[in-house]
């Protein structure tokens, strides 16, 4: 059965995602970037806001997702896919954003106010889940799928 349990379950285990950005003239650009899910339908991360996937927001702000462990064997994998809108998080969102992703990162890599913009590099951002996957490998009994597919849960 395909549930939302396993988007949850790679969310959880992976500390890198894979943005998909397009820029003004829909030339795309996919970059990894260190992310924190918040809750079911956000995710946050901080990047410079010079870096090309945070212009290419600016400009689009639809962007796609993939999280997965690419350490695992061939035949193995588990991955999540999401359609998402991009933006900066609001300075309400600050807080607890940056609980988040320091929930997950060592103590020495602590992030805090100081590190983002306007007095640090960084700028945090969002991503508003749209619609979310995950990856079903071949040979399921429960879909009879030959070959890898996705399925939207």
């Amino acid at each position: 059965m395909i549930d939302r349990s396993t988007v949850d379950r790679v969310l959880a285990a992976n500390r890198y995602l894979v943005l998909g950005t397009a820029d003004e003239h829909g030339k795309p650009w996919v970059t990894p970037v260190f992310f924190a899910p918040l809750d079911p339908n956000r995710l946050y991360w901080v990047s410079s806001p010079d870096a090309r996937h945070s212009r290419n927001i600016t400009h689009r702000n639809t962007v796609a997702i993939t999280v997965f462990d690419s350490t695992v064997p061939v035949g193995q994998a588990e991955a999540a896919y999401f359609d998402a809108h991009a933006a900066p998080a609001t300075p309400d969102e600050v807080d607890v954003a940056l609980q988040s992703l320091n929930s997950r990162l060592p103590l020495d890599k602590q992030l805090s106010g100081d590190d983002l913009q306007p007095r640090g590099p960084l700028a945090l951002y969002r991503a508003d889940l749209l619609h979310s996957y995950v990856l079903v490998r071949g040979g399921s009994h429960d879909l009879g799928n030959d070959v890898d597919m996705t399925v939207e849960v």
